[in-house]
């Protein structure tokens, strides 16, 4: 049985975000003070070329300037973003371990009401870093150029087209879910462990559309390699000013990616500040902001609390989705 999200520990998750009350202030603030001597690593929990593996190299690059050390990504695939969140969850709470929060994390309530971590219980929310858009993509081999097209093709071969995602459960899963709702199409779902590898079944063939964020499917879309039907934002974007929002075809479709950082709890309240406020000084610099927007993108800079609260937002929003998607067809 599905827990409600409004049955989570909302409350602990609030004072969390506002910082790590429970660690003492004089050991944070001197902790703080020479914080980091050391290199810091940044959980990421999909496979290297995935969208917040790409995101995270680049702001981590920016980020480790002004830290004045290495910030190191280390790749923890699996289980929808599970297995970084574990790794997180037993790392010292000292601010040399972080984590890349995302959409998945927030789905994850609802899909994995037991599991043993949560991004509510185990995340001290430290800064956002983007939102975006996802785009609709399909194999080259398929014999439609739009999004209504697509539909009419669906229609006429229910049950024969393959429609892949980066993972089952997560956003890219869930936006072709929430397509498949509004349009009444019948497809077979076939998720990848990752978006490279359902790139390349796309290419090969094997499936036949995906939702994908901009970041990691703008190469192959660019390269011609795979076909841009649409876009989930309300409006279109830089990247691809030819291609139209999925909305034009199907009213009220839209899907926003999210990407933040997230540490232990416990991690000193002093230590969290301070990488917000360094994470959001990256976010306004000029280079970074243009690498956004040419990937979709819009940086997110929040506060720690503000970021818990979007990320509570979130969780409820897609937790209305997933349950619509049980219920019998």
């Amino acid at each position: 049985m599905t827990t409600p999200i409004a049955a989570l520990p909302r409350r602990t998750f609030m004072q969390l975000a506002a910082g790590a009350a429970a660690v003492p202030l004089i050991s944070g603030a001197a902790f703080a003070q020479a914080y980091p001597t050391r290199p810091v690593t940044l959980l990421v929990f999909v496979p290297a070329g995935g969208s917040p593996d790409i995101s995270a190299r680049f702001v981590g690059q920016a980020l480790s300037q002004r830290l004045g050390q290495s910030i190191v990504i280390e790749n923890r695939p699996g289980a929808g973003g599970t297995i970084a969140l574990q790794a997180m969850a037993r790392a010292e709470p000292d601010g040399y371990t972080l984590m890349v929060v995302a959409v998945p994390h927030a789905i994850n309530l609802t899909t994995q009401p037991n599991s043993a971590v949560n991004v509510t219980r185990d995340v001290v929310p430290v800064a956002g870093l983007y939102t975006g858009t996802f785009v609709m993509v399909v194999s080259p081999s398929l014999p439609v150029k739009s999004v209504p097209e697509f539909i009419a093709y669906a229609k006429a071969n229910p049950g024969k087209v393959n429609m892949t995602s980066s993972g089952a459960g997560n956003l890219s899963h869930l936006s072709g879910e929430l397509f498949r709702m509004m349009t009444g199409i019948d497809v077979v779902q076939i998720p990848y462990k990752g978006a490279p590898l359902a790139h390349a079944g796309l290419i090969a063939g094997e499936v036949h559309v995906m939702f994908d964020a901009m970041t990691s499917a703008l190469p192959n879309i660019l390269s011609g390699k795979l076909r841009a039907l649409g876009v989930t934002s309300s409006s279109r974007v830089k990247a691809l000013p030819d291609v139209p929002p999925i909305a034009d075809s199907v009213p009220g479709y839209e899907v926003t990616s999210w990407l933040g950082v997230g540490a232990p709890v416990g991690t000193p309240r002093e230590i969290v500040d301070k990488l917000n406020r360094e994470i959001n000084a990256v976010l306004k610099e000029p280079d970074i902001q243009k690498r956004f927007a040419d990937l979709g993108s819009d940086p997110l800079v929040r506060s720690p609390a503000d970021f818990g609260t979007f990320i509570a937002a979130e969780a409820d929003k897609w937790a209305k989705v997933i349950r619509a998607a049980a219920k019998p067809k």
